[in-house]
């Protein structure tokens, strides 16, 4: 009975992972601006880039430290320790020291208001 239990725990998590969350009204984010998010102990920033909405995972995965509030250029964030550069449109890296992606969540926006789920687990 408890192997059961367990596996009843782990789908209602991902279940529960996928839920959309809301992040914040999309006017409090400004273009090039951001907003930061907990999608179940996982941090997530979401860009606005003139209107549209991208989420990427808020750590550089060459270091760790936190992308939100570092300068965008263009659709770029630039990793403030030691300039690694990823695209908040895909996660791709655009320039070292990083060579992994960060991982990318979907966003929509209902009502004004921007949401956004954590799909790793669907």
């Amino acid at each position: 009975m408890p192997v059961m239990a367990c596996l009843l725990s782990g789908t209602a998590n991902r279940d529960r992972m996928s839920d959309w969350v809301e992040v914040a009204p999309a006017e409090k984010i400004a273009p090039s601006g951001w907003e930061q998010v907990d999608l179940d102990g996982t941090l997530v920033a979401v860009f606005n880039l003139d209107g549209e909405f991208f989420a990427i995972e808020d750590i550089c995965t060459h270091d760790g430290a936190v992308l939100s509030g570092c300068p965008l250029e263009g659709d770029e964030v630039v990793c403030p320790r030691h300039g690694a550069r990823f695209s908040v449109r895909t996660g791709e890296v655009l320039a070292p020291p990083a060579w992994e992606p960060v991982s990318t969540f979907p966003v929509k926006v209902e009502n004004g208001v921007v949401f956004v789920r954590d799909n790793r687990w669907d």
